[in-house]
């Protein structure tokens, strides 16, 4: 009865609504306050908005504690307005093209910049793909080409960020997703594209999970005899020791026997002056340190007449040939990664992004050809030019170089280690008689 009354008379004073209402604002505007030097002290922190458990209403506050002006802010600074446990995170594999022209090699533990993976990498941080550590983000990548070969193929996989709910997910709904493709590409520069994306299994590994992988090398027939390199590339195929194709490892290579499924040879659809481009397709599980160039070299000798189609089973047979004789290497530009195949993985594109890579590459395109008709009207201006007859030489023709055999020349630096392999060789010189600039 006494507590009625009271409260009646409570209620009675006009006064007291408006004191609970100013201690109610106030209460509030502490608690904003509070919101505000915690999310303050995050940032100084570098984790982002910390999402304070709670809810004020009639404050201005977001779903989230903060208010849109601070959210505003926060992302202004290229803070994170979550923490990083709060992000969702998919495992894909992307599927990545690049012309290697202008980049030292592909593998960012390069002693050179710019490398492809460098520039995937601040890609990646640019659109915010990524969080935490790399070593959270499981990356690996298929193959680690080397300076100025191109790829039109190359894998990688990691976790990156995703619009789905569910953690590290990797199969499933793909609507709603996001544009991994058109993302990266709106950042990457013009000669590294990503083609498409795919979810992947977290166990997968780019480099270990690769069934197959397939290389092109591109060159002008001229006077190459092709029947005889095709003869010596099925040689090739099968299981081989090939040390003696390769630049030697020592240091991290023991078993130098790979396994090459295909090899073919044909023409392309490009010609010039009477010449066309052909083309030597390699397929492989797996290949040593610049076993390609070594092989198309080998062969190129082949196809000059200067080697018989034999010399590859000589090569291939370490117990006759245990070290490998000096030749040099053929040039990388022509070189290219086609393809890496893995079991069950599907890489999309979205339309847009498909519709932006087509307009890319044509516009690309246009660009090469037009450099293509400019050399052309150069090279017909030389043409027109007259020959100098005032300059004439003592009349004496300089000797062709003799040429020696691969089997009798020196061999590389290193000693054969039992078991083992070689030693890491320094020394890549192809030697005719008193000339070392030749195939």
């Amino acid at each position: 009865m006494d507590h009625q009354c009271s409260s009646a008379v409570h209620s009675a004073d006009p006064s007291e609504p408006k004191t609970e209402l100013i201690l109610d604002l106030q209460a509030q505007l502490e608690s904003l306050r509070t919101r505000v030097k915690l999310e303050e002290n995050a940032d100084a922190n570098g984790i982002g908005g910390i999402g304070v458990a709670g809810k004020t209403e009639g404050v201005g506050l977001g779903s989230g504690g903060m208010t849109k002006k601070i959210k505003s802010k926060l992302k202004m600074r290229g803070c994170n307005t979550r923490t990083m446990h709060q992000h969702s995170k998919r495992y894909v594999a992307l599927k990545i093209m690049y012309f290697g022209q202008r980049f030292y090699g592909f593998a960012s533990e390069a002693q050179m910049d710019p490398t492809i993976e460098s520039e995937i990498f601040k890609a990646l941080e640019k659109t915010r793909l990524t969080f935490g550590d790399k070593k959270d983000w499981q990356y690996s990548r298929c193959g680690r080409t080397d300076k100025g070969v191109s790829a039109f193929g190359q894998v990688i996989a990691l976790f990156l960020r995703s619009a789905h709910r569910e953690r590290g997910r990797s199969t499933g709904v793909f609507e709603g997703e996001l544009d991994y493709v058109r993302m990266l590409n709106r950042v990457l520069p013009y000669d590294i594209r990503v083609m498409g994306w795919c979810p992947a299994p977290v166990d997968l590994s780019a480099r270990f999970s690769c069934l197959s992988r397939e290389y092109k090398y591109f060159f002008w027939k001229e006077n190459l005899n092709v029947l005889a390199m095709e003869t010596a590339g099925r040689t090739f195929v099968g299981e081989h020791d090939f040390r003696n194709f390769c630049k030697m490892d020592a240091a991290n290579v023991h078993n130098y026997r790979r396994l090459i499924t295909s090899f073919e040879i044909f023409p392309c659809n490009e010609r010039f002056d009477g010449d066309q481009l052909w083309v030597m397709k390699i397929v492989g599980s797996a290949f040593l340190w610049h076993q390609v160039r070594c092989m198309v070299a080998v062969l190129f000798l082949i196809g000059q007449g200067l080697e018989t189609p034999h010399v590859i089973n000589a090569l291939l047979d370490v117990v006759k040939t245990p070290k490998k004789p000096q030749y040099k290497m053929a040039p990388e530009i022509p070189l290219v990664l086609q393809s890496c195949e893995f079991e069950s993985l599907k890489f999309m594109c979205s339309k847009d992004a498909r519709q932006t890579l087509q307009l890319h590459f044509e516009k690309e395109y246009r660009a090469y050809k037009l450099q293509a008709a400019i050399f052309h009207e150069a090279l017909q201006s030389c043409l027109l030019v007259d020959d100098d007859d005032s300059v004439l030489d003592d009349g004496r023709k300089k000797k062709a170089a003799s040429y020696v055999p691969l089997i009798s020349r020196p061999t590389e630096l290193g000693n054969l280690d039992k078991g083992r392999g070689y030693m890491k060789a320094d020394a890549f010189v192809v030697y005719f008689a008193g000339s070392s600039s030749a195939f």
